[in-house]
């Protein structure tokens, strides 16, 4: 099993989900996040005075799927994400040893 987990930008999270959702992956965690990453942020301009925005707004979503549907996850993700400017987000895939389903105890990917 493995675990992928996308930062991107907020207002693509009804589209990633529904990509998602559409490849046959049910269950998602979503976390609200700030950061940067190249771009190191922006300048704006409030009241005459300048200011340094570095932590932008991101979502995290976290899915766990099975080794066979982790590269349908991760193009789903990446063309539902995409909008082509700088600040799209990142993919990273890790490796799931255990997975424990708490109210019946099934293991493995049963619990997923």
């Amino acid at each position: 099993m493995k675990k992928i987990e996308a930062i991107i930008k907020p207002f693509k999270l009804d589209e990633v989900k529904d990509a998602l959702h559409e490849i046959g992956l049910q269950g998602l965690t979503v976390v609200e996040a700030k950061g940067f990453g190249r771009q190191k942020g922006h300048t704006e301009l409030y009241r005459g005075a300048e200011y340094v925005v570095d932590f932008l707004p991101k979502v995290k979503v976290e899915v766990v799927c099975s080794d066979d549907m982790v590269d349908r996850a991760i193009e789903a993700i990446s063309q539902a994400a995409r909008t082509g400017r700088i600040g799209d987000g990142k993919i990273f895939v890790t490796d799931v040893q255990e997975v424990i389903r708490i109210r019946t105890g099934e293991r493995g990917e049963d619990a997923v």
